[in-house]
This record gives structure tokens, C-alpha cells and sequence, in this order.
């Protein structure tokens, strides 16, 4: 299993990661993952908020804050 101590230098493009609680795993190597609700780019080194029920990464706290609340009005 590969996380942020243990990859291999990051490659160009988009990342396809398996996010677990409080970690994640990459299956795809890539430089970045983009943001659900903002889909702003989020290099790997930089990730640290995400869902593991939806399966989504955020950019920000903020970005979760919307995403939890639009799930909350379905």
C-alpha cells in the first residue's frame, strides 16, 4: 500500500486515489487530485481533507462545509 510517506516521486497528471480513514491510497500515480466541489487541482503532498463515504477529495475545509451541507439538503 502506498501513502504519503512511502510513494514514489510524483508523475504528471491526475491521480486516482482510494480514500481510507485518515489516510488514502494511490492506485493511479499523479501529481494532483481535483477538488469535488471546486475542482481545483490539490497536489498529493498538499491533500488533507476528503470523504471516505463519497469518496471525494476537498481543497479546503470550506469546500467540505459545502459539499456536507448539500448533502444535507438531498
Amino acid at each position: 500500500m502506498l501513502n504519503r510517506s512511502d510513494r514514489p516521486s510524483p508523475m504528471a497528471g491526475e491521480a486516482e486515489v482510494k480514500f481510507l480513514d485518515g489516510d488514502f491510497r494511490i492506485v493511479r500515480p499523479g501529481a494532483f487530485v481535483r477538488c469535488a466541489v471546486t475542482g481545483v487541482p490539490i497536489p498529493l503532498e498538499e491533500l488533507k481533507y476528503w470523504s471516505v463515504d463519497l469518496q471525494e477529495p476537498y481543497a479546503s475545509p470550506e469546500a467540505v462545509m459545502l459539499r456536507m451541507n448539500s448533502q444535507r439538503s438531498k
